[in-house]
């Protein structure tokens, strides 16, 4: 019966509404493990004497078991009529913990959609991250990534980036951090001339959870100004996500993006909003 009740939410959620063009940003990334402090209940740490703290203290930390977490987004909708418009949107999150120290990381996404039997979106975007000291306040990052889109008529587009990130808050109900990398832009754009410059490109994110883990709201903000010539890039979305088995969610988000060079005919900027189902298992 729950397998049924599954499957007939998930064609639900595949009708669902979407407002406006579609884009693809880098979707929000999983957050970082819990520091040990959150982790340990107030009953255990109650049963804990001022004598085993100390020993514990002197003790080396032990190596971490590799934990592997991942994260599945699908949503979309189907119209038929005076307009016919498909649109499918899958997106996923990946982290591999390899040890105390670091992290591999990765969040593929994909869209398709076409308007009046013509295609309107293909958007690919892959990437690969690495994060270094991952549980202390400041961190370490890098990562590369490759995009196409219909959308924005770009071919191909490479980046390589590292810099640093810093937990401004780490509870176990709210995790803000910020991170700022240099960034190699190469952009392969199918009407204008290529361009490889290179980006400041500053991230705020944010998550907190509310009801016994049941609400989870989410945001994320980018803004990626080019060093030497106005090329600016920015987007920001915001998602709530609401718990409906141990591995699924209902999720919404409202996203923007915005980049100030685009080839003839397209805008600058796109807005959208989704709903769909996450499937996240740890």
């Amino acid at each position: 019966m729950k397998y049924t009740q599954l499957c007939l939410l998930l064609l639900c959620l595949f009708f669902a509404h979407t407002a406006v063009a579609q884009i693809v940003e880098q979707p929000d990334p999983l957050r970082p493990s819990l520091p040990d402090s959150a982790k340990t209940s107030k009953k255990d740490s109650s049963k804990t004497t001022a004598g085993q703290l100390k020993i514990d203290s002197a003790k080396k930390a032990q190596p971490v078991t590799p934990v592997f977490r991942y994260r599945f987004t699908a949503d979309g909708t189907l119209t038929s009529g005076n307009v016919n418009r498909a649109l499918l949107q899958l997106a996923s999150a990946v982290d591999y913990q390899l040890s105390n120290y670091f992290k591999l990381s990765s969040n593929p996404s994909f869209v398709y959609g076409q308007q009046s039997g013509i295609l309107a979106e293909r958007e690919w975007f892959g990437d690969l991250r690495t994060t270094y000291q991952y549980e202390k306040r400041l961190y370490y990052l890098a990562f590369g990534s490759y995009e196409r889109s219909n959308l924005r008529q770009i071919n191909h587009r490479w980046t390589i980036a590292a810099g640093a990130g810093y937990k401004v808050l780490n509870r176990k109900r709210a995790y803000i951090s910020i991170t700022d990398v240099l960034m190699q832009e190469y952009t392969d754009f199918l009407e204008l001339d290529d361009i490889n410059i290179v980006r400041n490109s500053a991230r705020l994110y944010g998550e907190y959870t509310f009801d016994k883990d049941r609400f989870t709201v989410t945001h994320t903000a980018f803004y990626q100004p080019a060093l030497g010539q106005y090329n600016v890039r920015w987007n920001a979305s915001v998602s709530l996500q609401i718990k409906l088995t141990s591995a699924t969610s209902l999720k919404s988000t409202l996203a923007n993006a915005y980049e100030s060079l685009v080839v003839p005919g397209r805008r600058n900027n796109d807005l959208r909003f989704t709903v769909g189902l996450v499937y996240e298992k740890k």
